[in-house]
């Protein structure tokens, strides 16, 4: 008796959620009245889209509620209403999803009420009955799981409103594909800008100022060079140290476009030298296919300057002392996990123990753009207390 009670009860909360959300319909017919006659004398026609986010907020809705219900998702597909005020109103009104939201939104009115009416007498009666057939003669409910099954029926015809049709559901995809594609490429974009800046500075401030002073100190050697020997030779050994360090300064240049070592020694080669230099005690470690061939330039490069700035993070602002890299490759794919045993806290953008902020936008936010650019993806875990945990997935075709 107390696990019918539990579930119809859980039940009636579903079908309550509903008649509000068909009370909410109904109010909603005045909107959308409103927008009809908006649109129809054109000055209102900026309302319509607005209106058809309101309604697929209102699906949203019931689809969350559909999916708590049952444990299944409810799939949408809707075209994304952006650019001008001409576009976003041709894309909601030849939208699919917004005649099968409006569809949805005049059935439920009529379903949502009459089923949350069933329910009420179903209590009345179920309370009595269930209370003396599980009581006295101690069998199972009847009356009260039936407010289950309304609130099943309720998640059934919700269902089959609100799924779209494969052609929508693909087109639907493709659609928040390329939306996802145009935000990947414009932080591609930034990315880019925000290296070539960098580079720029560190030639400028750099490599430049060193070659410039070395040209000075070469000019004065020669002039002198026949008048006071001995200052001459001093300044040549001064050119001679600013011409190394202006080596010293355009290798850091280089090895922030392509690290050579990628080149030499491969991605596990690199990451190791990486972990050598970090000043941590760092675990390194190969996983998957082992014997598969070198992935392409540009993911290696991308998965060594995740290790690098995370590496960095750790032991510049979390405080930490010991740290383990993973490489793992997949069939598809190269995966990177970085631990730090630090204090945590990082967030992107933010000011935490781990956040990192290095030059041209690197961090976190450069990091997670350099990967958006290979189509790959990145999650953070970093609680405070630690540990911080990195884990980056980049598509690859061995």
């Amino acid at each position: 008796m107390r696990t019918a009670v539990r579930r119809a009860a859980r039940a009636t909360g579903q079908l309550t959620a509903g008649a509000g959300l068909a009370l909410l319909s109904y109010l909603f017919l005045a909107v959308l009245l409103f927008t009809a006659v908006a649109t129809l004398i054109v000055i209102g026609a900026g309302v319509l889209p607005e209106t058809v986010l309101m309604l697929r907020g209102m699906a949203g809705f019931k689809r969350r509620r559909v999916a708590a219900w049952t444990g299944e998702p409810v799939p949408a597909a809707y075209l994304p209403l952006r650019g001008g005020l001409g576009e976003r109103v041709r894309t909601a009104l030849s939208d699919p999803g917004t005649v099968r939201d409006l569809r949805w939104l005049v059935v439920h009115f009529g379903y949502g009420w009459l089923l949350a009416y069933v329910c009420l007498p179903l209590w009345a009666l179920g309370l009595v009955v269930d209370g003396v057939w599980c009581g006295l003669f101690r069998r199972r409910a009847v009356v009260l799981p039936l407010i289950g099954r309304l609130a099943d029926l309720d998640a059934a015809w919700s269902r089959a409103l609100l799924t779209p049709t494969p052609e929508a559901l693909h087109t639907g995809r493709l659609a928040e594909r390329v939306e996802e594609l145009t935000v990947t490429r414009a932080g591609a974009v930034a990315a880019h800008g925000a290296e070539l800046r960098r580079i720029e500075r560190d030639l400028h401030d750099g490599a430049q100022a060193h070659l410039v002073a070395l040209s000075l100190r070469l000019g004065l050697a020669r002039r002198m060079y026949d008048a006071d020997p001995q200052a001459a030779r001093a300044l040549l050994d001064d050119a001679q140290d600013q011409a190394e360090e202006a080596l010293t300064e355009l290798r850091h240049v280089v090895r922030g476009i392509h690290p050579p070592i990628l080149t030499d020694r491969g991605l596990a080669g690199a990451v190791r030298a990486l972990a050598a230099g970090s000043g941590l005690t760092v675990e390194v470690r190969e996983s998957g296919r082992t014997q598969a061939p070198r992935a392409p330039a540009a993911v290696e490069a991308a998965a060594y300057f995740v290790v690098a700035e995370a590496l960095t993070n750790a032991a510049k602002h979390g405080g930490a002392d010991r740290a383990a890299v993973e490489l793992t490759r997949s069939a598809g794919a190269l995966r990177v996990r970085v631990r730090d045993e630090g204090r945590g806290g990082a967030r992107e953008g933010g000011t935490g123990a781990g956040t990192g902020s290095g030059a041209g936008g690197t961090g976190l936010l450069g990091m997670r753009r350099r990967v958006a650019a290979l189509d790959g993806t990145m999650e953070l875990v970093s609680p405070v207390g630690g540990p911080t945990v990195i884990e980056v997935e980049l598509p690859c075709a061995w």
